[in-house]
């Protein structure tokens, strides 16, 4: 019967057989069969009812929700997570999301915000660290973004002033990728970049101002450029000025170095040298900083002698690069230049040079200083600043010469504003 059944294709029935043909046990499997019919089942290969297009079912579709820019784009979801890459969550009030791990928009709104192009044409800056974001806050910048890894690290900043902050928590993994630091804090912050006319310096720091100016000329490292703005605020400086060729201000490794310079003191950038005389006031006296007082007497050396020294933290030999006015007369186009530099005498820092209003100019190590600021050194009658050193030694850091010559120029203006103070009470 069983070969009987297996010969016989899938027509379900078996009508050729009588009842009364088939054995007692035959006939039970046949009133089994019609109880149960069988279900055939038909291979792909073989034919049979296929599902049309709309009965099929539809593959699960990737969400497309909005990022952190503002655009919408296909979100990563880990396997086990529910659909959505941002989570709402709250915190004394505040609306925050929870990002899951791997979110590469996240990540790329971060660097994009890193890039100096990206800067300078949506005016963004991106600051690192509770202390960076709590001094910008207190100066009045605009936080637009603030990415965090813990609640205890949220907790570390004023909250009252987060209240119209997008919040997004994520992974301290993430943070650390974005990081240019060994040991991130887990707190980074996208800031409008703000104007210096437009902040709000701390009040004990304009108590203590003095009528000393910083210019820095051809700044090039960061990591100088950050220390330098570091010891102006410690000196109580009224301003800095940072001509064009400086690196950007605005740098993570500068606000690193900074230690939150930028948000204590107007700090001004990207100036042409005709305009740094509108920043200061007309009885300014400019000196520069110069490390040796050699070639000071003879000005008339000629430009071959003025090689900048690459170790010079404030040189005294003029960048030739930069006598842009020279004439080009001879036949392969090099120039001519002229046969002076500008009349500037050296004195030792320690003498007296500050005045009531005293500005000091700070070359890179580099390039060194630019023609542009001997003439206005020149101009207002300023002098060339040398630190004496041990003989051999070539010269000082560029931060550091700018620390010795503002602290000692804020020694000045104090001691005489105290001997003004004696002579008026008697």
């Amino acid at each position: 019967m069983a070969a009987l059944m297996r010969s016989v294709s899938g027509w379900g029935a078996v009508r050729f057989l009588g009842p009364g043909l088939l054995p007692g046990p035959a006939r039970r499997s046949v009133r089994a069969l019609r109880r149960r019919p069988l279900q055939i089942l038909y291979p792909q290969s073989e034919g049979g009812p296929r599902l049309k297009g709309s009965e099929r079912r539809p593959a699960p579709q990737q969400e497309r929700l909005p990022a952190a820019d503002g655009h919408s784009g296909p979100a990563a979801v880990p396997k086990g997570q529910p659909a959505g890459p941002l989570r709402p969550a709250s915190l004394d009030g505040l609306s925050y999301e929870k990002a899951f791990p791997g979110d590469k928009r996240l990540a790329k709104v971060v660097t994009i915000v890193k890039s100096k192009k990206f800067r300078d044409q949506h005016r963004k800056i991106l600051l690192e660290g509770r202390r960076l974001i709590t001094d910008a806050l207190g100066a009045g910048a605009l936080l637009q973004t603030l990415f965090f890894s813990t609640v205890e690290s949220l907790k570390e900043l004023p909250l009252e002033k987060l209240k119209h902050v997008k919040l997004i928590k994520v992974k301290f993994e993430e943070i650390k990728m974005w990081s240019d630091l060994v040991t991130p804090q887990g707190a980074m912050g996208i800031f409008v970049r703000p104007e210096h006319s437009q902040m709000k310096y701390p009040a004990a720091q304009q108590e203590n101002a003095i009528p000393l100016f910083l210019i820095c000329d051809n700044i090039r490292d960061p990591g100088n450029l950050g220390t330098i703005l570091r010891s102006a605020v410690a000196a109580g400086c009224s301003k800095v000025l940072l001509t064009k060729g400086c690196v950007d201000v605005w740098e993570p490794k500068v606000l690193r170095a900074g230690m939150g310079a930028h948000f204590r003191i107007p700090v001004i950038s990207n100036l042409e040298w005709e305009v740094v005389p509108n920043y200061l006031t007309n009885s300014t006296r400019v000196h520069v900083a110069d490390h040796s007082y050699l070639g000071a007497e003879n000005h008339t050396a000629p430009p071959e002698s003025l090689a900048t020294s690459e170790q010079s933290g404030a040189p005294s030999r003029t960048n030739v690069r930069r006598m842009e006015y020279g004439e080009s007369n001879s036949e392969d186009g090099e120039r001519e230049f002229p046969l002076s530099l500008p009349a500037v005498g050296a004195q030792c820092h320690y003498h007296d040079w500050a005045q009531e209003q005293t500005a000091i100019v700070i070359g890179g190590e580099t390039h060194g200083l630019s023609l542009e600021a001997l003439l206005l050194v020149e101009k207002t009658r300023g002098k060339r600043l040398y630190i004496p050193m041990v003989p051999d030694v070539d010269s000082l850091n560029s931060a550091m010469a700018a620390s010795v010559l503002l602290f000692e120029g804020r020694r000045q203006l104090l001691f005489k504003e105290a001997n003004a103070d004696r002579t008026k009470r008697t």
